[in-house]
């Protein structure tokens, strides 16, 4: 093979490699031409179509007139567990807190052993008078047959007896007058006659409790009836009247009362607990329990209905008066519809529309 031959050849195969390449650009030119022909309405269409926007959930929360509505649907309403009920506005007799004291009835149980036992003794001591006296009446009448010593000795033990039966009256009457002033009338004629109140004090039955009303507050009669709460559920147990106090409460000064719980009440000598006695004062108001109020913002509210699924918020000042263990709330229509259960959800939900509009005003 020439010289020229050989340098021919690689020209013809770079040549030939060229030619194979605008072939194959060719055939993609082609076969993409015909893609985007079978394509293109397609693609058309979708420029022309407008594009679908996600719809929006509804705001539950709108400022309306000053004050913040939160609407809900009946679902978000079942969700929530909302409770509403519609109350009156009425006259309701207004309560007064008071402070209670479940007292140590040990004093009580020894006045009680002590009478019981200077009792007896007051009978002994009568029994040794009778027969002293009948022994000096005897050796008076024997005469002569009767030594002046057997009859001094008669007289002498006799007045020995009465002597001691006066002591023992006195102790007994010192007894008494000691359980009456400790106690008052009512416990203190218990305590000397071993009536049946006070056999249930010494037998844990029954708890006595001393209530004081705060300075600068009175009742012109004890109430017959009152409550206390049981910590730490608070739940209400009630209270027999027994007698005003014969002292009061050292850290409190008040009016006080003595009054019965029963031993089964949960409290036990010593608790310090919160009592409620009925006043003569009436407010006027809607009833709104405890579990109804929600706490937020540095304010006590309740919340009331305004429409269909559309709730505000009602301040309730922080030392509300209350009545059969409810907040009595002042400046509620008659007939409002009061959310008893629920509030608590409601109140989220606008401090959560709170910090959505904080958010968008950063933005």
């Amino acid at each position: 093979m020439s010289v020229v031959q050989r340098r021919r050849r690689p020209i013809l195969l770079a040549g030939l490699v060229l030619l194979a390449g605008a072939m194959v650009a060719l055939t993609a030119t082609e076969q993409g031409a015909a893609l985007r022909a079978r394509t293109e309405p397609f693609f058309a269409d979708l420029r022309r179509a407008p594009a679908a926007e996600a719809p929006l959930p509804a705001p539950r929360t709108a400022v309306e007139d000053g004050r913040t509505v939160v609407r809900l649907s009946p679902e978000e309403r079942a969700r929530a567990g909302l409770v509403t009920e519609v109350r009156r506005a009425l006259p309701h007799r207004q309560e007064l807190q008071a402070y209670g004291l479940v007292l140590d009835l040990a004093r009580v149980t020894e006045l009680t052993n002590a009478y019981l036992s200077a009792k007896a003794q007051l009978q002994q001591a009568r029994a040794r008078v009778e027969v002293s006296g009948s022994a000096a009446r005897r050796a008076k009448t024997l005469g002569q047959y009767a030594t002046p010593v057997q009859v001094e000795t008669a007289e002498g033990t006799y007045q020995t007896d009465q002597a001691a039966l006066m002591a023992a009256e006195s102790q007994l009457r010192t007894l008494a007058a000691t359980a009456q002033q400790e106690w008052g009338p009512v416990i203190g004629k218990a305590i000397v006659e071993r009536a049946p109140t006070v056999t249930r004090l010494i037998e844990r039955a029954d708890f006595l409790m001393q209530v004081t009303l705060p300075p600068g507050e009175s009742v012109g009669a004890a109430p017959g009836a009152a409550f206390a709460e049981v910590p730490p559920q608070s739940d209400r147990v009630a209270l027999r009247f027994v007698s005003p106090a014969t002292r009061t409460d050292p850290r409190i000064q008040g009016q006080s009362f003595y009054y019965l719980v029963s031993g089964e009440s949960g409290l036990l000598p010593g608790m310090s607990t919160l009592a409620f006695l009925p006043s003569e004062r009436t407010v006027t108001g809607v009833l709104v329990p405890e579990d109804a109020v929600v706490h937020g913002q540095g304010g006590t509210w309740v919340y009331r209905a305004v429409g269909a699924g559309a709730y505000v918020r009602h301040p309730i000042r922080s030392d509300p008066p209350m009545s059969d263990d409810a907040y009595v709330a002042e400046g509620l229509p008659d007939g409002t519809e009061i959310v008893l259960k629920g509030g608590q959800a409601l109140l989220s939900e606008e401090l959560k529309s709170q910090i959505r509009v904080a958010g968008d005003d950063d933005d």
